[in-house]
């Protein structure tokens, strides 16, 4: 498939770019020294977008399938400021901290009839009030910033982004949504946050 400029393959047992990747990957707030994390990079358009804005991104996925996918898409469109690291969330990059954190999570709400028996289960599992991965997120974000750092995420009406919102600014982030797309049975929003200077 073609995105832009790109060439993007894709792998039935990695989430394809839908309607949240280019709502995040298009509204993208990048300076050009920014150190950037793109967690969950899935075919790694999103963090194909960012390495054309940034000085450098690390792409993380916990689905190994996805990894190759991101390696094979980067090579193919011979990028090289992009470096990929397999594990969960922030453990792949424990000690490190970044300008700018992406995050299109696992947001819709899920029962043990709804989950799939591959790595592809990882892009939609968001328990059962579509909350699971975010708040976990929500929990480590804020240690892995630098100081004014900002992290922009995708969420969705089926989970609870007044609830994001809230713990984000508990945190000491600015929050406003910078982005939306309505659809008949959800609304997907772009949240951007970022983190007052203390």
């Amino acid at each position: 498939m073609k995105f832009g400029n790109f060439k993007i393959e894709t792998n039935p047992k990695v989430y394809e770019p839908s309607d949240d990747s280019y709502l995040l990957s298009e509204n993208l707030i990048i300076e050009k020294d920014d150190e950037v994390l793109d967690i969950g990079t899935g075919s790694g358009i999103i963090a194909i977008s960012a390495s054309t804005l940034a000085k450098s991104v690390i792409a993380t996925d916990i689905n190994y399938d996805a990894l190759k996918l991101a390696e094979k898409n980067i090579k193919l469109n011979k990028i090289e400021n992009i470096r990929v690291c397999f594990g969960n969330l922030f453990q792949p990059v424990k000690n490190k901290n970044f300008d700018l954190i992406l995050f299109n999570p696992p947001y819709l709400p899920t029962d043990k009839n709804d989950i799939l028996e591959d790595n592809l289960n990882y892009a939609f599992d968001g328990g059962i009030d579509g909350m699971k991965v975010i708040n976990s997120f929500l929990n480590q974000v804020k240690n892995h910033l630098k100081c004014g750092g900002r992290v922009q995420m995708i969420h969705s009406s089926l989970s609870k982004i007044q609830e994001t919102i809230n713990k984000l600014e508990d945190l000491g982030f600015v929050v406003e949504i910078t982005a939306s797309e309505r659809f008949f049975f959800e609304e997907i929003v772009l949240i951007t946050g970022t983190l007052k200077k203390e």
